[in-house]
């Protein structure tokens, strides 16, 4: 098949999917408050799991309708490669701990992945309104205008991010956080460790970050932000240097002057 049928095909969906992406944005910015939610554990869980189901009872039929044949990946914190075909991955509170905490920085994102390669996604922020849209081959766009990653290439002048994608991960992840955040902090400028990774992303593609890793395969925190950031124009690996896929143990997402730079930083701690 002609590559060039697929993204015209990807091209048209796109404005299906960014106004689903969209409507269930404003089902998540409803159930916003600006103060916490929940005290003890249980109670914050319950609010997390009460935005997911309200977000994706008006989301995952009109994706699933508007892409004939695609398939839906249930688990949102799984990780690894999926089945062939294309497949949803979708986060529908990215962020959603600091939704419940009364904090602005989450999102509800929408990506479509083919073969293990996300293909196209749509990046909701609906506290501002805003949209970060990406197919493979288009480039990456915010509310339309395209976007391009820094020109930065002083490993020196960067502004680095990183983050835990999810509760429960292994001692040996958190001491390798713990290891890779001191590394960048004596090689970069400043880093910053936040939560959720696609929040983060966003910034590395519109180049007001330079560079974002994370120990973690977790798909749905990362697929969406892998292609803006690839779409405009940075580098995707894992931290070995290959190309990144949903199979990969771990993520760096780099301008591509700094990518090297970050590489070998991180690639010795294991």
């Amino acid at each position: 098949m002609s590559t060039a049928l697929p993204f015209a095909a990807d091209t048209t969906l796109l404005a299906d999917v960014t106004a689903a992406v969209e409507t269930a944005g404003r089902t998540l910015r409803d159930r916003y408050t600006t103060h916490a939610r929940g005290v003890s554990l249980d109670e914050v869980v319950a609010e997390i799991y009460a935005n997911d189901d309200a977000v994706l009872a008006v989301l995952r039929e009109p994706l699933l309708q508007a892409r004939a044949g695609s398939q839906w990946a249930e688990d949102e914190l799984a990780g690894g490669a999926l089945p062939a075909g294309e497949w949803w991955v979708v986060d529908p509170a990215e962020g959603n701990i600091n939704h419940v905490h009364g904090m602005d920085d989450w999102s509800v994102t929408a990506t479509l992945v083919r073969d293990n390669r996300p293909v196209l996604t749509v990046v909701h922020l609906p506290l501002t309104g805003d949209t970060y849209t990406a197919v493979a081959g288009g480039g990456t766009h915010l509310n339309g205008q395209k976007l391009q990653v820094s020109a930065k290439t002083d490993l020196g002048a960067t502004l680095i991010g990183t983050g835990q994608a999810k509760p429960g991960e292994t001692d040996a992840t958190f001491r390798r956080i713990g290891d890779s955040v001191t590394a960048m902090l004596i090689n970069g400028l400043v880093v910053r460790v936040s939560v959720p990774a696609t929040m983060q992303l966003i910034h590395v593609a519109a180049g007001r970050m330079d560079a974002f890793w994370q120990f973690s395969d977790v798909r749905s925190g990362l697929v969406a932000g892998a292609l803006l950031v690839a779409e405009a124009g940075g580098t995707v690996t894992d931290l070995a240097g290959a190309p990144w896929h949903t199979g990969s143990r771990d993520f760096l997402a780099a301008a591509p002057g700094v990518h090297v730079g970050v590489l070998k930083v991180l690639a010795p701690i294991v």
